[in-house]
């Protein structure tokens, strides 16, 4: 009886060995990986090749530096100057949290010119060579404007004086205004790059294989996992092997889609998202840039010229699954509705031309991706926080995460970390504080003391240079851009005006919110602007603007949303003003109830998604 024991027992412990084992050989292990999109960096310190124009020399610090002017960036999506410092700042965290792996899904530079493509370079090889971190990139519609190299420009810059300095890449281009006072500046440097140069400057960083990469294949390789050596990926990268044929004149496009294993059983999907639809001119002149439209639309062209890359993803999840490989798919552009689902009632309220609804990608895009198999995928392109999941009845599902740019509000990146082949971990890091950010201040009290001797009727707000920190700076850029642009061009008239004219008060009897509920509420000084302004907040930042619009606030916007929505089901005949304030409060319902967005935990085998 003893002896029967003492087998059992060694058996149990045997087996206990081989199920620890084989548990640790099914195990995917991977060290973080942080995704860093829209960084748009313009190399405030770099030098152009073929000119002596080094910029304007800063009484700060006696650097000469190369900027745009506060008023361009405060009327553009995105902050051209202080993201410089910010992409520092988060490249610094990263270090501080011992991550090894970047991505960066497109819009790395300012518009893909030579000057801050080169400075991105410099940037990324300190980095790798400092800290070992290996940097591994695509492309977005700012990177490679158009697929050949062109002639372009800015008449932003800010020069001498506090005014408008013209740069350009070639002369003729530029008519000059009367109002210009300052010699424009010629450089090829500030040109836009195509494919060829791009790749030229930046093929290290994931776009050719390395000898370190335990495999790497194009849409176009012949080779395969099995038969992978490092010598047959060299050979088939180069540009001429990695074209396609784009309707409907067939000219051959370069496509810099690439699939990367850097950590054992991890693989990274870098698709190549852009889409030069080409113009009629592009069928007897393939070769000239400026017949081909803008990429920026995205996925939505991709399913009409880009067929391709669909059966490409089809296969590579297939051999994923068969070679326990967890497959990653990460791009420049969006493939689930970024809205929180609120989109078509934005196109009802703003109309189908505003507030970017024409890059949503269509359910089209959703369904065929996720039917393709591809499951996480990684994107920027829209400047916002954003969780997107689609469902569908084959039990197929499609997790699309939009990462925050750290050139707008609010400023952040993700990280992923796979626990397991099925459980992703992911996090949104927030950049907060950026030292430096105000290096650049005492240039713009040039730009704004010239702007009111001009009597300028559009100057901008000062009190944006008060900003405690990079956050702060944020969020007066969202304001500005609110107040000067997104008002003026997106927001229809007679809502706007209804709006601006309310206090908080006004709203609350408008939305009929019960007066015993609101007695509280009698001295909030908040107006129809502000609320405006924090829809803006959750549009572009999801659950991160909570905190900044703070509880108290959000509370008063769900008594009035709520209550409103009760009173509009029982209006029978209403007027155009209160559809469009039932619009405006549905859309804002739904941007309060969107899917986790900061700190969150991917279920792939179950589906699931939760805080």
């Amino acid at each position: 009886m003893n002896y029967c024991k003492k087998v059992i027992g060694c058996l149990i412990i045997v087996f206990a060995v081989v199920s620890c084992s084989s548990a640790k050989k099914n195990t995917v292990k991977s060290t973080p990986i942080a995704f860093l999109s829209d960084v748009h960096l313009l190399d405030l310190y770099g030098g152009f090749s073929d000119s002596d124009y080094k910029g304007i020399r800063n009484p700060a610090d006696g650097k000469y530096t190369l900027l745009r002017t506060m008023k361009s960036q405060l009327e553009s999506t995105r902050l051209f100057n202080e993201n410089y410092f910010a992409f520092l700042a988060a490249l610094d965290d990263v270090v501080k949290r011992n991550i090894k792996t970047v991505v960066l899904p497109g819009d790395f530079s300012d518009d893909g010119q030579p000057i801050n493509i080169r400075g991105l370079k410099k940037i990324l090889n300190l980095y790798s060579e400092k800290h070992g971190i290996q940097f591994i990139i695509t492309t977005g519609n700012h990177d490679v404007a158009k697929p050949y190299l062109m002639d372009a420009g800015k008449t932003d810059f800010l020069g001498e004086g506090g005014k408008e300095q013209v740069i350009i890449s070639k002369k003729g281009m530029y008519l000059p205004k009367k109002s210009d006072e300052l010699p424009v500046v010629i450089t090829k440097d500030i040109g836009t790059m195509g494919y060829a140069e791009v790749l030229n400057e930046l093929g290290d960083f994931g776009f050719f294989p390395q000898k370190t990469d335990l495999y790497w294949e194009t849409p176009f390789t012949t080779y395969n996992y099995d038969n992978y050596s490092f010598e047959k990926a060299l050979e088939q990268s180069t540009l001429e092997k990695r074209t396609y044929a784009i309707p409907p004149y067939n000219n051959q496009i370069p496509d810099l889609s690439y699939l990367i294993e850097t950590q054992n059983n991890v693989w990274l999907l870098a698709i190549d998202g852009n889409v030069y639809v080409p113009k009629e001119a592009a069928k007897t002149h393939p070769e000239n840039p400026l017949n081909y439209n803008s990429p920026g639309v995205g996925y939505n062209q991709v399913l009409t010229h880009k067929k391709h890359l669909i059966n490409w993803a089809k296969k590579l999840v297939e051999e994923a699954k068969q070679k326990g490989k967890t497959l990653i798919a990460f791009s420049h552009y969006p493939m689930v509705e970024f809205n929180d689902d609120a989109s078509e009632t934005m196109k009802k309220l703003f109309g189908e031309d505003k507030m970017q609804l024409h890059r949503v990608p269509t359910e089209d895009v959703s369904r065929i991706f996720a039917e393709a198999g591809v499951q996480l995928h990684f994107a920027g392109h829209m400047h916002m926080n954003d969780t997107g999941i689609r469902k569908y009845e084959n039990g197929k599902t499609l997790f699309n995460i939009q990462i925050p740019s750290l050139a707008a509000y609010i400023p952040g990146y993700k990280i992923l970390t796979i626990q397991n082949k099925n459980k992703m971990q992911i996090e949104t890091v927030t950049i907060d504080s950026v030292p430096n950010f105000k290096t650049l201040f005492p240039l713009y009290e040039q730009e704004y003391a010239y702007l009111k001797s001009m009597g300028s009727p559009d100057i901008w707000d000062k009190g944006v240079l008060e900003s405690k920190n990079y956050h702060e700076f944020t969020n007066w850029h969202l304001k500005e851009l609110v107040r000067t642009r997104f008002l003026k061009k997106d927001w229809p008239e007679e809502f706007k005006d209804f709006m601006l004219k309310a206090k908080a008060q006004n709203l609350f009897v408008f939305a009929k919110v019960n007066h015993s509920k609101i007695e509280k509420y009698k001295n909030e000084n908040w107006t129809g602007f502000d609320m405006i302004f924090d829809f803006h907040r959750m549009y572009s930042a999801d659950e991160l603007a909570l905190k900044d619009i703070g509880k108290d606030r959000i509370q008063q916007y769900k008594m009035i949303i709520n209550s409103y929505t009760d009173y509009y089901k029982k209006n029978e005949k209403p007027t155009a003003g209160e559809i469009s304030f039932y619009e405006f409060c549905s859309i804002f319902k739904s941007f309060l109830n969107g899917a986790p967005s900061d700190k969150f935990i991917i279920n792939l085998r179950r589906n699931t998604i939760q805080n």
